[in-house]
Formats: C-alpha cells, structure tokens, sequence
C-alpha cells in the first residue's frame, strides 16, 4: 500500500519556524520528484515547493521562496520543509505527496501528484 504520512506542524507565533517531515511506504522513493503542498480554508490546493529525485534541484512557489527549504533523505524515504519567517497566511493543512516523473514541474498540479496523506495542520497567528 502506498501511502505518505506528514508530521511536524503546529501553531506558531509570527517570525516562527517549523519543520514538517513526510515518509512515503510503498513506493521507490528515490525515484520520484517530491511535491509539498498547502491547502488553506476554503481554497484550493497549491505547490509551495520540489525537489527532485535526488534533491539536486528545487522550486519554489514566490509565496514562500527565501523563507522555506525543502530537502530529502533518500534512505529514509523521508522529505523535509523547514518553515521559517512564518506568517498568517502560511497558515494551511500541509501535505506531500510523489510526482511519477524524477524532476520537478514548476506547475504542480495536484491531480498531477499522490498519494496523499491526512497532512499537518500549521496555524500562524500573533
């Protein structure tokens, strides 16, 4: 069974950072480009960021560029997103999920990804 399973959010002040981790069971992790996706109240889901398979290039969404970093640990089947210089409207249900192709397309269309997990809930407030 494939399946992704995120951790590490949270609620945070202003200015905080978090680090969110995904495992992925059930598939060659390190063959797949990996998306990490934020989906806020009442909007659509959106790709904040990339990587390739093996980490050696990434995207950014603008919206969070210079404040998150993603990175991977191939023999964990792990992804990471470190959140810093958070802000209210980074608040969102965070998720990751597998892109079938190695790179990464700066589209990220979601139907494009999977599979999903339950996501983490990240909630920034003052």
């Amino acid at each position: 069974q494939v399946q992704a399973v995120e951790s590490g959010g949270g609620s945070v002040q202003i200015g905080g950072s978090l680090r969110l981790s995904c495992t992925a069971s059930g598939l060659t992790f390190d063959v797949h480009a990996m998306g990490c996706f934020r989906q806020a109240l009442g909007k659509e889901r959106e790709g904040s960021s990339c990587i390739s398979w093996s980490g050696s290039s990434t995207y950014y969404a603008d919206s969070v560029k210079g404040r998150f970093t993603i990175s991977r640990e191939n023999d964990k089947n792990t992804l990471y997103l470190q959140m810093n210089s958070l802000k209210p409207e980074d608040t969102a249900m965070y998720y990751c999920a597998a892109d079938p192709d190695a790179f990464c397309s700066e589209s990220m269309v979601p139907s494009h990804f999977g599979p999903w997990g339950q996501g983490t809930q990240v909630t920034v407030s003052s």
